[in-house]
């Protein structure tokens, strides 16, 4: 199912506001890992080309994005991720993987898959054979989630929004970031076909601005300045 996703550039004061609300009423997310949530770092791969960073300078309402991504800089869990966008409706494909699949893909390399679309390794593979998809950037940021049960509603705080050029170090300890001069935090809010209204009212923007934000393609142009 395709879902709703709106997201928001926040001030510092905006997000600890918006986030004391969410504590209050919702749960948090099964990642979280401490008080201050968990860090996510994702390797996000483009074509040769750069198909997927146009496709977003131009707001192009079709597109995807390629990634993997890991938590609290542990190779434990290690996710392939296909994020399908169609106008302002995100329909993400996900799966767990092996660090040696993981690194294959890394060398521009093929991995198993069940030849179905649903399967996003079938939908690297093909990227990879017909379009060269290969890593560009690591995109790390710290993360406080919530969610509620109804509309299946998932509300994150991202902070810290960094980028390395390093790809081929994803996975390692101590690689060298360079943090957004702005727009370095950010809500998102994302559900099914409906968000109870209470939630709406608790969200209330104030003087925040929907916007079109894409940490992939803030990163690579904060990499390639």
């Amino acid at each position: 199912m395709y879902r709703v996703e709106d997201k928001y550039n926040c001030s510092e004061t905006e997000l600890y506001m918006l986030q004391a609300r969410m504590e209050a009423v919702l749960r948090p997310d099964d990642n979280e890992c401490g008080p201050e949530g968990y860090r996510i770092e994702s390797l996000y791969f483009d074509d040769i080309t750069d198909s997927c960073l146009h496709d977003t300078l131009d707001g192009v309402n079709r597109r995807n994005k390629y990634r993997i991504r890991i938590y609290n800089g542990s190779l434990d869990v290690i996710r392939l991720e296909v994020k399908s966008k169609k106008d302002n409706r995100i329909l993400k494909r996900s799966k767990s993987i092996s660090r040696a699949q993981m690194e294959s893909l890394m060398r521009g390399e093929c991995i198993e898959d069940s030849a179905s679309l649903e399967d996003p390794a079938t939908l690297f593979n093909l990227a990879v054979q017909t379009q060269g998809l290969r890593p560009k950037v690591i995109v790390a940021y710290e993360r406080k989630a919530y969610v509620y049960g109804p509309g299946n509603v998932r509300i994150t705080f991202d902070r810290n929004v960094r980028a390395s050029s390093l790809v081929e170090a994803f996975g390692q300890k101590n690689i060298s970031y360079d943090f957004l001069r702005e727009y370095d935090k950010v809500l998102e809010v994302k559900y099914d076909e409906f968000i109870p209204d209470f939630l709406l009212q608790l969200l209330e923007p104030g003087n925040m601005q929907q916007s079109a934000y894409s940490k992939y393609q803030l990163c690579r142009e904060n990499t390639e300045q």
